[in-house]
């Protein structure tokens, strides 16, 4: 846990549980050695995951383009942005279009749309 906590910038607590999480989910298998317990990835659990999800990462992608073509129309909407109620203070969601399998797993970047003044 030493090593994965400090390359991700964890705590202790923090790795066991998502370890905890992993186990019973059984995408690792776990090999106690004296007083050390060590993980490893199963690829075919992984790979049966990534295949389930494949089906909702093309329905969120639509979702995220529909969702993103009405920010901008929005955005469209209002003349030099000067409604301040439109996206303040709330994310907007963008994302690459058109993803094939060959892309790899779905990223979404969140920006901040705009940050009140006070």
């Amino acid at each position: 846990m030493g090593e994965i906590g400090t390359r991700l910038r964890l705590s202790q607590p923090q790795v066991s549980k998502h370890l905890r999480v992993l186990k019973a989910a059984r995408l690792v298998d776990v090999e106690p050695r004296a007083n050390q317990r060590l993980y490893g990835l199963r690829g075919d659990r992984l790979r049966d995951l990534n295949k389930w999800l494949e089906n909702y990462r093309a329905i969120w992608g639509e979702r995220m383009d529909q969702l993103d073509d009405l920010v901008q129309e929005l955005e469209a909407s209002t003349p030099n942005n000067t409604d301040k109620s439109v996206g303040e203070g709330r994310s907007t969601l963008r994302q690459p279009r058109e993803r094939t399998p060959a892309q790899g797993p779905l990223k979404i970047e969140v920006k901040n749309a705009r940050r009140r003044k006070k």
